[in-house]
């Protein structure tokens, strides 16, 4: 970094800050420190800006390790009975759990996302920019009167478009291409499945009312703020990563355009941005002695990929960060992950297998038992052993 820069950096500087204690903070907001109140599932998702639901079981598991007494089947009843949760494509073009009172601000952001009308991803579609807006105005016409399966999407957009073309790029398109521009746009999520058919619904008509959206200068503004209140102090490329298809000139503008609500603090040695809000907690938070088991594709890890030199106890990114975008689970001890584990579930008991990174403390290792007991209980199983 040029000295003239790095003198500049230095002197916007409002904090000096330790990984300590961000570990520590980011924990407390993360309901890992302490679990939230049973009864709280819609208010994590919220604070997290989403659950993470490549895997709707994993999304059931990063739920459970921060509510207490989490019911099984409860994330299930929120998407599909209470609908207080949707399913749906969002940041980084990945499947989340949104709570219905948000979806107003998520789709005034979400519709920044303008990628699917550049030249190379419609190369890739095998479509063009007409054809594409042929079939992102079926869909929504197809979905009014319900929920479809793929293919009865498919042969709607089929008839609707008067294209049995541009419904056959519906049904044979890679997993989601063509139907995340939908999202995006408020126009589709998920609804139940009947079987093993996954089935879509749109919004308007899945959930009770969706609020009013606000500018989308003003969404993009309050999810950056959301962004920085769970996973900072953050990284102009911490933001970018979690937003995905975003420039580092654009994230930084984003978190520039908080004005003054937004602060620079040192994080050893590193410049990051913080909101001014949370200085005084991040400075305060001390570590507690605290031990989760997270599941694959977690909030708390998928947020830290880029900082896991101040999240480990050394070089283990390999064994949690996978090829293909795969997020093993963690052991999260005190907000640092002191190594990975995997469940072997049978019949009538479960099996807990952990491979620290590092030699676990008596008290951790008794924090990992209790952990297991808990999702023992939590799946109504008996815990046959932890390894």
């Amino acid at each position: 970094m040029p000295a003239k820069l790095a003198r500049a950096l230095r002197s916007k500087v409002e904090a000096r800050m330790t990984w300590a204690q961000v570990r520590a903070f980011r924990a407390r907001r993360h309901f890992l420190d302490a679990r939230a109140p049973a009864g709280s599932l819609v208010a994590v998702v919220a604070r997290l800006s989403g659950l993470h639901a490549q895997l709707l079981s994993s999304a059931e598991l990063s739920a459970w390790a921060r509510i207490e007494d989490l019911g099984k089947g409860e994330v299930s009843k929120a998407l599909f009975r209470d609908r207080t949760l949707v399913k749906s494509w969002a940041m980084r073009g990945t499947l989340h759990l949104l709570p219905v009172f948000e979806l107003g601000l998520w789709y005034a952001a979400l519709g920044a996302f303008g990628h699917f009308l550049e030249d190379r991803w419609l190369r890739s579609a095998g479509l063009t920019q007409a054809q594409l807006f042929r079939i992102l105005d079926a869909i929504p016409r197809a979905l009014a009167e319900g929920p479809l399966s793929r293919e009865e999407l498919a042969g709607a957009v089929g008839r609707l478009t008067r294209s049995r073309a541009l419904g056959e790029k519906v049904r044979e398109s890679s997993w989601g291409m063509l139907l995340k521009p939908s999202a995006y746009r408020g126009e589709l999520c998920f609804a139940d499945s009947v079987g093993a058919r996954v089935r879509f619904a749109r919004p308007d008509r899945w959930v009770r009312a969706i609020p009013e959206a606000p500018s989308r200068e003003d969404a993009l503004r309050e999810v950056t703020r959301r962004f920085l209140s769970a996973y900072g102090p953050a990284t102009r490329e911490d933001y970018s990563r979690f937003w995905g298809r975003l420039t580092l000139s654009e994230a930084g503008r984003r978190i520039a355009s908080l004005g003054d609500d937004v602060a620079e603090v040192d994080l050893e040695g590193k410049p990051a941005f913080l909101l001014r809000a949370d200085l005084e907690a991040a400075e305060d938070a001390r570590q507690v002695r605290t031990v989760r088991l997270l599941p694959a594709f977690d909030p708390y890890v998928v947020g830290a990929s880029p900082h896991t030199a101040g999240l480990m106890p050394g070089n283990f990114r390999s064994r949690v960060y996978r090829p293909q975008g795969w997020f093993t689970p963690v052991v999260l001890v005190s907000g640092r992950m002191d190594g990975i584990w995997k469940l072997e579930r049978k019949a009538r008991s479960i099996a807990v297998e952990i491979e620290p990174f590092v030699p676990l403390a008596a008290w951790a290792r008794r924090g990992v038992e209790e952990e297991a007991e808990r999702l023992a209980a939590f799946f109504g199983l008996a815990l046959a052993k932890v390894r």
